[in-house]
């Protein structure tokens, strides 16, 4: 069962990463050269749906595989424990994709003109660099966790 959930997992992180890569590194620059928050807001509505649901299952997996490894939840925190520092950077670069991410939905995309690209431009990367962030922490378990 644990082999087929992480490999949910690793698909979600796949859309998910990939899909801010993409937008960080063709649609975004594609966007402010030409000065068109439209660019950003086609790609958004084609890709969130997929996106959302990528994350929603990278977070559904990913506590149950956290539960497997360190099954006393409230030792996720611990700083002894290698896999739950690993578990805790996980969860800290959720807590900051969502807060980098709600500010996007609710202060800025809706705002969005070519004179506020620049500062979507600046929550793109924040959340393109956290995904990305995502991955490598990931790779930790492979190795025993954090500090291993």
């Amino acid at each position: 069962m644990y082999h087929a959930i992480f490999a949910l997992h690793v698909l979600a992180a796949t859309v998910w990463t990939g899909g801010h890569l993409v937008l960080a590194l063709t649609v975004l620059p594609r966007a402010l050269r030409l000065r068109a928050p439209q660019v950003l807001l086609d790609f958004e509505r084609s890709y969130e749906r997929l996106g959302m649901s990528a994350l929603a299952v990278q977070v559904a997996t990913g506590l149950w595989m956290a539960l497997q490894l360190v099954p006393d939840w409230t030792q996720w925190f611990a700083p002894n424990a290698p896999l739950a520092r690993a578990v805790a950077l996980k969860l800290m670069l959720l807590a900051a994709t969502a807060l980098v991410a709600l500010h996007a939905q609710l202060r800025v995309i809706p705002r969005l003109s070519a004179a506020t690209l620049p500062l979507m431009a600046w929550h793109v990367a924040a959340v393109t660099l956290l995904s990305v962030g995502f991955v490598l922490a990931g790779v930790v378990f492979r190795y025993g966790g954090l500090g291993a």
